[in-house]
């Protein structure tokens, strides 16, 4: 890299705004020597740190180190044997070891989602913790050792702090009983000695070793004969206790030296992790995105923003312009012309920072960044010319792309602002070109440069591979509005520009007298192209907002048309559930009523079946109408769904309740059998048929008969089949018939007028066959066929039948299991053993 492009990318600055983030000073550090990476792997492994310690921080999970000091001088001192820490640098190896201890049982539970964090921290040794432990333990916060360090320490300490009351006490009385001689009723110390002060001319009153005078001279500090012996006591006890606190210390100091490589990772793992969480603070502060190292060599920047310029402008809460740009193999050359002070400059400084932010491994303020692996980064950037080097502007700049030409090693990415600037313009636009098409041709580089000179315009607008932009300039306002524009050259608008900072109005118009009238069509027609771009963007824009509005109401609408058909959903649910509840109330009133205890079983067998079919009929109706959806297309390809409603809920509740009706009559039925013993259905005007429209009398629904069978019709009523009598049926509409069907109804009618026999509802005397054999039939003729048989095997108290479907494809066995499955009477089903049919059959346990 070249060091001279860290200087006019601003780098250094970069290195502070990480180094706010850090924590502790070898954190710090690690900021200071920020630099890109060599390795792409490396730089990878850096990017997905950052990752997962930003996405750690965003679940509450991430670490943080204070009040740690740089514990270098610390492990130096370790590694010499022999040498004992003192007690504060001791507390600070226990302090690194505790907070990187917190820190890996942190990670250590997210290292499914941070692997390369743990990776970090993994291989250090739990001891320790327990050795930060046992040093915390022993040393007090503020430096000292705790009495409890050691028995022998708080013994000393026990005998020092009696001694020392034992002194003071004999002192006090000393000085009351010689009160008029004592200066200040107050024990002190003098050289680390009790005395106590006495008037200086009263020194012969107390007899004793003079410790010095006040600094009037009026008071000596006598220590009393009485108390020399326990000073001297007291003495030997104070050197005791620090021969103790000197072994401890020791003892701590080589338990420490025993895992100096583990301190050593420790601090190694702290100064990483520290480095690391710098890294996602400024990724959180600038709103990052990590970027994608491309090897495919594209250098694309979608929304980027210069962290510094944001920075600064934050101050003032203003907004950073973002800038959005793509360099690939096919197009490496981009040529950016426009107004001064429009933001030319900005754009080669955030794509040159970005890039070197993402070889660092930092996160890059940006909707979206995909960066090569860049081996040099060049920049010649603003006015190098120097007095003291003899260097003017335009030699200033030649020299510095002298040195980049020799340092350029591809892949590289070369800025150049006002590349040939400083000299004759039809030279320099020369030059220029040159320059350009040599690094992108010679050096294999990405090569982004700001120009005003028409012939690196023209040569951006003819050379393959090389794409022109310009920064915005709105000319109503004469500002730049430093939006970057792809695909269009820009004028310099000098003499705008001019105008807006207040000069003098004859200036400009003279100059524009001067102005090439070749020159000003060029220009004119450069603004013109770029008024019909904003114009198109501005369009763009506005359709982007109208879609989005016609999609949100769109949204909305499908939002309130779901929450709808969720209310009337659990509205028809709970309805079921009313009539379900309500029926077997009902029922059991009944039941109580009822004497006979041969009609009750009955009666309660009776309606335990029709409670089974309220409860599959208002499941089949709550299924249907989930599953009745129609999807439409709708204009501008929004999709949204749409509840049928020919056989919506309302419908199929009213089957339902039909159903709950058509079981009340039924029981209603059943007790009226009760109080006679047998019972005769109603005469019929006309024989009902197949394919006849009737109304059912109990509820007042139309529905088609589908099939008649004795003096039950089974009924079709919107989604549902209902299974009525006869009795309960009101012909509304005959099913058209030939001229046989006729004669045959005819016949059957008179049949029926002559029958008188009556229905019972004691047991019949005809044991029915334990077996049935559905071979042949369709899956709801089978269904019917099963059902009635199971209801008369269950009334003569059968514990076993058995039903024959077949192998076939099975998917008569599948609808006799799916109606079994929740009938009333069944209590178990399986397949038959096989030598009783194996698959071919299914066995059935009845409920007793």
């Amino acid at each position: 890299m070249n060091e001279q492009a860290f200087g006019v990318l601003e780098y250094e600055d970069l290195r502070a705004l990480v180094r706010r983030g850090a924590q502790t000073p070898m954190g710090r550090a690690r900021a200071d020597a920020l630099g890109p990476l060599n390795d792409v792997e490396h730089v990878r492994r850096a990017l997905a740190a950052v990752s997962e310690c930003v996405e750690l921080k965003r679940r509450g999970a991430g670490w943080s180190f204070s009040e740690l000091a740089e514990p270098a001088d610390a492990l130096a001192r370790l590694r010499i044997e022999g040498a004992v820490l003192e007690p504060l640098a001791l507390l600070e190896l226990a302090r690194l070891c505790d907070q990187v201890g917190e820190a890996r049982a942190r990670i250590q539970a997210e290292r499914a989602d941070a692997p390369v964090l743990w990776a970090l921290i993994a291989d250090l040794p739990r001891e320790l913790y327990a050795l930060a432990a046992r040093t915390t333990a022993k040393i007090l916060p503020s430096g000292e050792l705790d009495d409890r360090a050691s028995p022998e320490l708080a013994r000393i300490r026990h005998d020092i702090n009696r001694l020392r009351s034992s002194i003071t006490r004999a002192l006090e009385n000393l000085m009351h009983r010689t009160e008029e001689a004592i200066q200040d009723q107050l024990v002190t110390v003098r050289n680390e000695r009790f005395v106590i002060p006495v008037r200086a001319d009263h020194r012969g009153r107390v007899a004793g070793v003079a410790h010095g005078f006040s600094s009037s001279g009026a008071t000596v500090f006598i220590e009393p004969l009485d108390t020399i012996e326990s000073n001297n006591e007291l003495q030997t006890l104070r050197e005791t206790e620090e021969r103790e606190i000197t072994r401890i210390l020791a003892t701590l100091t080589d338990d420490l030296r025993r895992e100096l490589p583990a301190l050593e990772r420790a601090a190694e793992a702290v100064a990483e992790l520290d480095f690391i969480n710098a890294k996602a603070a400024l990724a959180r502060t600038f709103n990052c995105v990590p970027p994608l190292l491309d090897e495919s060599g594209t250098l694309e920047l979608i929304a980027a923003r210069h962290p510094l310029l944001e920075e600064n402008l934050r101050a003032t809460n203003e907004q950073v312009v973002p800038v959005s740009l793509r360099l690939d193999a096919e197009h490496p050359v981009m040529i950016i012309s426009g107004a001064n002070a429009g933001g030319k400059t900005v754009v080669l400084k955030t794509a040159g920072l970005l890039s070197l932010m993402a070889l660092s491994g930092l996160h890059v303020p940006a909707q979206a960044a995909r960066v090569p692996p860049y081996v040099s980064v060049l920049a010649d950037i603003g006015d190098r010319q120097s007095l003291a080097a003899h260097l003017s502007t335009f030699t200033a700049h030649i020299a510095n792309i002298s040195h980049m030409l020799d340092g350029c090693a591809a892949p590289a990415l070369v800025l150049l602002d006002e590349v040939g600037t400083g000299t004759d313009p039809e030279e320099g636009s020369a030059l220029g070109v040159a320059v350009v098409d040599h690094f992108r041709r010679a050096c294999s580089a990405q090569v982004i440069a700001t120009t005003h000179y028409s012939g690196l315009k023209q040569y951006a607008a003819n050379e393959p591979g090389v794409i022109n932009a310009s920064v915005e300039f709105d000319e109503k306002t004469l500002q730049p509005t430093y939006r970057l524009l792809v695909g269009l050259a820009g004028s310099s608008s000098g003499l705008e520009i001019a105008r807006r900072f207040g000069f003098p109005p004859e200036i400009v118009d003279s100059a524009a007298s001067r102005v090439n009238e070749s020159a000003r069509m060029a220009a004119e027609y450069l603004r013109r192209i770029q008024r019909e771009a904003e114009q198109a963007e501005q369009l763009r824009r506005a359709l982007e907002e109208e879609r989005a509005a016609v999609a949100e109401k769109y949204s909305s609408l499908d939002r309130q048309a779901q929450q709808r058909e969720r209310e009337r959903q659990q509205a028809f649910e709970r309805d079921m559930r009313a009539l379900v509840t309500d029926f077997e109330r009902r029922a059991q009133e009944l039941f109580a009523q009822i004497e006979d205890r041969a009609v009750r079983l009955k009666v309660e067998r009776e309606a335990e079946k029709r409670a089974a079919e309220l409860r599959r009929a208002a499941q089949r109706a709550a299924a249907q109408t989930r599953t009745q959806q129609v999807v439409t297309e709708q204009p501008g390809g929004l999709r949204i769904m749409r509840r049928e409603r020919e056989a919506g809920a309302s419908g199929a509740a009213a089957d339902a309740r039909a159903s709950s009706s058509g079981a009340r009559a039924a029981s209603t039925d059943m007790r009226a059998g009760t109080d006679a013993e047998d019972y005769r259905p109603a005469s019929v005007a006309r024989e009902i048929v197949a394919g006849d429209t009737v109304r059912l009398r109990t509820f007042g629904r139309v529905g088609t008969v589908e099939r008649v069978s004795g003096h039950e019709a089974e009924v079709r009523v919107g989604a549902l089949r209902l299974r009525e009598k006869l009795t309960n049926l009101e012909l509304m509409e005959r099913a058209p018939q030939t001229d046989a069907a006729r004669q045959s109804q005819l016949e059957r009618m008179a049949a029926a007028h002559a029958r008188t026999t009556q229905v019972r509802l004691t047991e019949s005397k005809h044991e029915p066959d334990a077996e049935l054999n559905l071979i042949g039939r369709t899956t709801d003729e089978a269904v019917a066929a099963v059902d009635k048989f199971l209801d008369e095997a269950y009334l003569h108290s059968m514990a076993r039948v058995r039903i024959i479907h077949g192998h076939g494809t099975g998917a008569l066995r599948r609808a006799i299991a799916d109606f079994l499955r929740d009938h009333p009477h069944v209590a178990s089903f399986a397949p038959a053993p096989p030598e009783q049919g194996g698959a071919g059959a299914t066995v059935v346990e009845l409920k007793q």
